[in-house]
């Protein structure tokens, strides 16, 4: 399965995204940020910038534009919102259905990575 996570500005949850990448085996793996998010150790992924100071539709459509490029066809995937404000994670998901493919949440927690939906 593939893993879409989204790194905003709050770089206090950025462990959480840190931890799936880690711990998790992922076909590949798509870190879509803010373009000044840029002090994450990103290992064995593919990183998405974007501009998230536009009107939320014109991000949504950035997004669609750049994820659908890079996904391979899946009809699934994770995805993390663990990071990010509400303008965000709305464009992210909107932007995945519109490709379209589902989307399972999934987190890291004290039990390890968990989908939870």
């Amino acid at each position: 399965m593939e893993l879409v996570a989204f790194l905003g500005n709050d770089k206090e949850s950025w462990g959480q995204i840190s931890a799936l990448i880690k711990r998790a085996k992922w076909d590949k793996i798509l870190i879509v940020k803010n373009k000044e998010a840029d002090d994450f150790p990103i290992e064995n992924s593919e990183t998405i910038k974007i501009n998230t100071n536009q009107p939320i539709a014109l991000l949504k459509n950035e997004m669609v534009e750049k994820l659908r490029e890079k996904l391979s066809g899946e009809f699934e995937i994770a995805l993390s919102i663990a990071s990010g404000n509400g303008k965000e994670h709305m464009a992210i998901i909107s932007a995945l259905l519109c490709i379209p493919v589902g989307i399972k949440l999934v987190a890291y927690t004290k039990d390890g990575v968990e989908f939870i939906n």
